[in-house]
């Protein structure tokens, strides 16, 4: 069990670069396009929106989102140039970082530190 446990996690690794790249390929469907530029932006983000250090919800995008996301938008990507993008994981070194989500999930962060003051303020 715990060997297809790895294996499941090397592959949804992979799959991640693979989304990265089918994202960034012009002749992937442009709905396919869009989704898989958000799953990899979050996938690649090195801020989770949940922060982990948040019992139970900390891991459950890490767990169940982000997989997810991963395995819908790999059944999304036409077959020929899944196998190309897989090929090419493959060969690659290293895994590319998102800043831009970063920036959005800093962003998102801010946006709810600020309304949750506005809503306690008063109450203070």
């Amino acid at each position: 069990m715990l060997s297809t446990a790895k294996t499941w996690a090397r592959a949804i690794k992979r799959d991640v670069l693979v989304v990265y790249l089918a994202a960034r390929d012009p002749r992937t469907p442009w709905h396919v396009r869009v989704l898989a530029m958000a799953v990899a932006a979050y996938a690649l983000s090195p801020i989770d929106l949940i922060p982990d250090f948040i019992p139970v919800l900390g891991y459950l995008d890490d767990l169940l989102i982000v997989p997810l996301g991963i395995l819908l938008v790999v059944r999304l990507i036409p077959p020929e140039l899944l196998a190309e993008h897989r090929a090419a994981a493959e060969h690659r070194a290293g895994r590319p970082v998102s800043i831009a989500a970063a920036v959005v999930m800093i962003v998102l962060w801010l946006v709810a530190g600020v309304l949750l003051w506005r809503w306690l303020a008063p109450r203070l």
